[in-house]
């Protein structure tokens, strides 16, 4: 596939999931310290940084024009506008080097580059909000292809982790996520961690990204705990809880991970007190299928 058309494949794979994020810019990503609108300021600001650089500008040249938050009040008008800029830049952009902050490349290269890293975090972006994370199989194995010669020096130059465990006859969107240092599932305490900091932040809808449709909460409501299956009713049981309890706080005291399952300790702080619990965690597919919850009496 010639680069600039799959440039346009992989930049509009983010954009499809970028156009549905809604009120969810808050949401956890599967990206370290970042929610939504800090993975979409990063892309935003490669977007920006592209016509410059393919115009001939050198780092020097740019400045810092595009210092700061580059969202503003509207992040979603910010992405598209940077999002069409680029793909203009990089469809008729001379076929002469990039001046970049390690050196000089060729322009179908950097153009390789923006590409991989879009289709890498429309990932990212459809894990956090929710969406279907299946990518464009002719994109998946143009990446793939292209990036098995550049893995180890991304590694090295750290700016992708640890390549993730994959079975040897995973499918290529696996072995994709793999090289740059995903798992497709996520892994059971990561999906946990992601389920935890929306369940901190009260945000109901990135709790619900967290989970699968057909859930189950098992909450401590005596003697056997109230059972809530599948997406609605546990939505319901979220906002019930919260609603509740404005200003109680969870604390997470300890997380085991075995498998597929997780135990996390924690301590429930409200008005009038506190109790202490476990909750039983099962994962699937790298997100949150059961949390049954267990208090101490």
């Amino acid at each position: 596939m010639d680069e600039r058309e799959l440039h346009r494949l992989c930049a509009d794979e983010f954009a499809a999931r970028a156009r549905r994020i809604g009120g969810r810019w808050e949401a956890p990503t599967p990206c370290a310290g970042w929610d939504v609108r800090a993975l979409v300021r990063h892309v935003v600001e490669e977007e920006l940084w592209a016509p410059p650089l393919l115009a001939g500008a050198t780092i020097a040249d740019v400045g810092d024009r595009f210092a700061g938050d580059q969202l503003g009040d509207d992040p979603l008008g910010a992405f598209e506008r940077a999002h069409a800029a680029a793909v203009t830049a990089v469809d008729e952009a001379p076929d002469r080097d990039v001046h970049l902050s390690f050196g000089d490349a060729p322009r179908a290269e950097y153009t390789l580059q923006l590409a991989a890293d879009h289709l890498v975090h429309a990932w990212d972006l459809a894990r956090a909000v929710g969406e279907d994370d299946t990518l464009d199989p002719r994109a998946v194995e143009a990446v793939r292809e292209w990036f098995a010669s550049m893995e180890d020096a991304y590694r090295g130059a750290g700016v992708i982790g640890d390549r993730a465990p994959v079975d040897p006859g995973a499918d290529p969107q696996t072995a994709l996520l793999a090289m740059f240092g995903r798992a497709r599932g996520g892994g059971a305490l990561a999906a946990v961690e992601r389920f935890d900091r929306a369940f901190g932040a009260r945000d109901v809808d990135a709790v619900m990204a967290a989970m699968t449709p057909d859930c189950v909460f098992e909450d401590t409501g005596p003697p056997d705990g109230r059972r809530h299956v599948g997406a609605a009713a546990v939505r319901a049981a979220w906002e019930a809880l919260f609603a509740a309890s404005p200003e109680a706080t969870f604390t997470t005291e300890e997380v085991v991970e075995a498998g597929d399952r997780v135990v996390a300790r924690w301590r429930y702080d409200h008005g009038d007190g506190h109790v202490r619990g476990v909750d039983l965690f099962t994962v699937r597919d790298g997100l949150v299928a059961e949390k049954l919850s267990y208090v101490k009496g």
